[in-house]
Formats: C-alpha cells, structure tokens, sequence
C-alpha cells in the first residue's frame, strides 16, 4: 500500500488581471506539468477587503477546502537598493490583525533562484496596506522591519487560515522601488520586468506545494 498523501490542492492567489494574465502565461508555457495536484489561480480583485472575500468563498468550496495557499503578484519594495524584477519571499505577512507565518522560505528561494536566475531574491515581513504606499509612509513602514508592502497577501494569507490550518506562503515580485517609483515614465521598462518574472515563478511554486505532500521525519 502507498503512503504517499493524496495529492491536495494548490490555491494561488492575486489581485489583477495581468498578475493572472502572467501566471496563466507561465502555465500555457509547461510549468503546469510540475504540478503536484490541482491548481486553481484566483483573481481576488484589488485591496484587503477584496481578497478576504475571495479567498472565502474560494475555501467553503469541499474541492479546494484543503488546498495550500500562496499569495502573488506585485508589491512595492521598501529597502534601498530594490529593483523592478526583484522577488520577495515573506517570512510573515503582517497587518492589523497581526502577524502570519510563512511556510517553506527556505525551499520557496531555492526554487525561485533556479527558475528566474539572476534576480534578486529578498526575505524578510512583507506588510499589507489597504492603499497605495508611496513617500515617507515607505520609510515608516521600513523601520518598523518590513521589507516590502502590498495590499492583499496578508488579508489572504489570514483569511486561508480562518478556514482551517494549512500551509501558506507568499511570493511577490517588486515593480515599485524608492529608486524607482511607478509615477516616473521611466519605470514602464520596469513594469515589463515585473511581468516577466511572474510568470516564469510557477516552477517554484509547484517545487513548494511538492515538498508540503513529502512524509515529514
């Protein structure tokens, strides 16, 4: 008799069209084959309300009640020196409610290095917002230890384990920078960085969700 786990779900949660247009891209390009089970990609729709809801009403479904979650898509970089294109792996997701912790860090940047050689790979909290932050509230937010700020990971990551416990992670690539702001013209270029990074990452994400059905000794 096998004792290889059933093969659980994988959620992969984000907020915009092109995240998911980016994600989808990646999987129509082969990574969905490296999956470890079923794979479902939510668009949750903008902001920490949005994404509390989705990830909700995605979880009462019986077929996704047990699946992994992990949250993507783009984020604003809060330390000196990031650059659009940049990836971010949470350590914990923070916000008012408190602080999540993330599972798999370790494997989650291992893997990212391999599928997107020559980025940069940043760990540390990653904190949520419920708008867009810009100016002095970067600098705030980096003293308090937050390495990178979106609105959606941490309400999604609590909401996934308001349903039930599970492991989740958090994974998101820098289009805005201090050094780098979307408000200039000059980060378009950068933008189109970010996309291409989201979508060569799902390699990774299923390298994660594999490692989280191996037997634990």
């Amino acid at each position: 008799m096998s004792t290889t786990p059933a093969a659980a779900p994988l959620l992969i949660a984000c907020a915009l069209g092109i995240e998911r247009l980016a994600l989808r891209g990646g999987a129509r390009g082969g990574a969905a084959g490296g999956a470890a089970g079923p794979v479902t990609v939510l668009r949750t729709g903008m902001g920490p309300l949005a994404a509390d809801r989705a990830v909700d009403r995605a979880l009462a479904d019986p077929a996704l009640r047990d699946a992994a979650v992990l949250a993507t898509g783009f984020c604003a970089g809060l330390a000196p020196g990031m650059h659009p294109g940049d990836l971010v792996v949470a350590e914990e997701t923070r916000d008012a409610r408190g602080h999540t912790p993330c599972v798999g860090t370790d494997l989650l940047v291992k893997e990212l290095v391999r599928a997107v050689p020559g980025r940069t790979v940043h760990t540390g909290p990653l904190t949520g917002s419920d708008h867009v932050v810009r100016g002095h509230e970067r600098s705030e937010l980096l003293t308090i230890g937050a390495i990178a700020v979106d609105m959606e990971s941490a309400a999604t990551l609590h909401s996934a384990l308001r349903a039930g416990a599970r492991p989740v992670a958090a994974v998101r690539v820098v289009v805005d920078a201090p050094e780098h702001e979307l408000v200039r013209i000059g980060t378009i270029r950068g933008g189109i960085s970010a996309f291409r990074v989201l979508r060569a990452v799902l390699p990774a994400f299923f390298e994660w969700h594999r490692s989280l059905l191996l037997p634990r000794r």
